[in-house]
Order: structure tokens, then sequence, then C-alpha cells
């Protein structure tokens, strides 16, 4: 494949729409956001109840780099969680909580953790979360290097604050630059590498 043929687009997906091309169910799939050419697809996935930044591209090498375990690279969170988080949990959230991946017990790496004001450059939800009078909600801001299934959903349940909402919000320093939700952008190499942090030919 030709330099000239990669091809590097981002994607804001919105609640309820799988991270992928083929139809499922009755979810919403990728292929409706966007006339994307046939061999690009996504880096890594957000499941259906997730928001936010996707990377989409056909350079296998780039998802190679991005998805195996031995290069670590830091994917940033907003969650929304229900109630007041306190320091505690945010304290032990960085430290690192034990988790349950496949059955197995999994202890998380430290993390980089804290209390935001709940994000005005995020647009609302469809359809919105379900709010309880009686009990607030908070937002965290989660940065982890691992990406194992539903960790940041399992990391805020563990420390007593179940997650009501997640975004992801960047990879690296490749954001959602103030995107609204179902909107996509196609980037150039040079900007998508230096974003990632990733030299050319790495």
């Amino acid at each position: 494949m030709l330099p000239s043929s990669l091809k590097y687009f981002i994607a804001f997906k919105p609640y309820g729409m799988l991270s992928q091309f083929t139809k499922e169910g009755n979810n919403a799939t990728l292929a409706e956001l966007f006339s994307f050419p046939k061999d690009v697809y996504p880096v890594g996935r957000l499941d259906a109840d997730s928001e936010g930044l996707l990377l989409i591209t056909n350079d296998k090498k780039l998802n190679h780099y991005l998805l195996h375990p031995t290069f670590k690279h830091t994917r940033t969170y907003l969650a929304q969680v229900d109630g007041a988080i306190t320091d505690v949990a945010i304290a032990l959230l960085c430290k690192g909580v034990t988790i349950t991946v496949e059955g197995k017990t999994y202890q998380t790496l430290p993390a980089e953790a804290k209390i935001v004001e709940a994000p005005a450059n995020i647009p609302d939800r469809v359809p919105p979360i379900r709010v309880r009078k009686s009990i607030p909600t908070s937002w965290v801001r989660i940065s982890i290097t691992e990406g194992k299934n539903h960790q940041v959903r399992k990391m805020t349940a563990k420390v007593g604050f179940p997650t009501l909402r997640l975004v992801r919000v960047q990879i690296e320093e490749l954001g959602l630059m103030g995107m609204k939700s179902s909107e996509v952008k196609e980037l150039k190499q040079e900007d998508i590498f230096k974003a990632l942090k990733i030299k050319p030919g790495f």
C-alpha cells in the first residue's frame, strides 16, 4: 500500500452506536456516520454505552502500534459518576485498584485522576442519563495507559462511584477538538502522528 493511500479519520462516537461497520441488532454503526473508504476500520473500540473519540484508519501498522500492550499510550476519559466522589476515592484510582478481567483478578496500573467541573465543551447525551434527585453526580477526568474491557467503569465502581456516562476525550494529545457528537473529521498523517507522539517510520 502506498503511503498516499493511507487515510485517517477521527469520529465522536455517540451513545448507543457500535464501534464497527457491520450491522448487529438494532444498534447504529459507524457506517451511518460518514461515507468512509471501504478498507478503513476503528483502532480499538468503545462499547455501545460509551461515547467519544475513535480513530478510524487503514494504517495497519499504526493499528498494531496503538493496540499492542507493549506500547503504552495514554487514553483520557471524562466519567460522570453516581455520587459526589471523594478525595479518598480519587487517591485509590491514582494508586491502582483491583478489578476483574475475564474472570480473573487484575490490579490496574497507577492512573491520573482528578475531580473536574461538568465539561462545557461536551454535548449532552442523547438520551440523557437517569438522575436521582436525592443523589448528586460528579465528573472525573481519568487517564490510563491500559485498555482492559470496561476498565474505567470497573475502576470507578470499585471505589464506590459507578459510572453513569463515559466519554473518551483524548488518545495522547489527539483529542475531540470541540467536535459535536456524530461528527467525523479527516486528518493528515503528520497531524495524527504528531498528536499521538509517533515518529514517522516508527
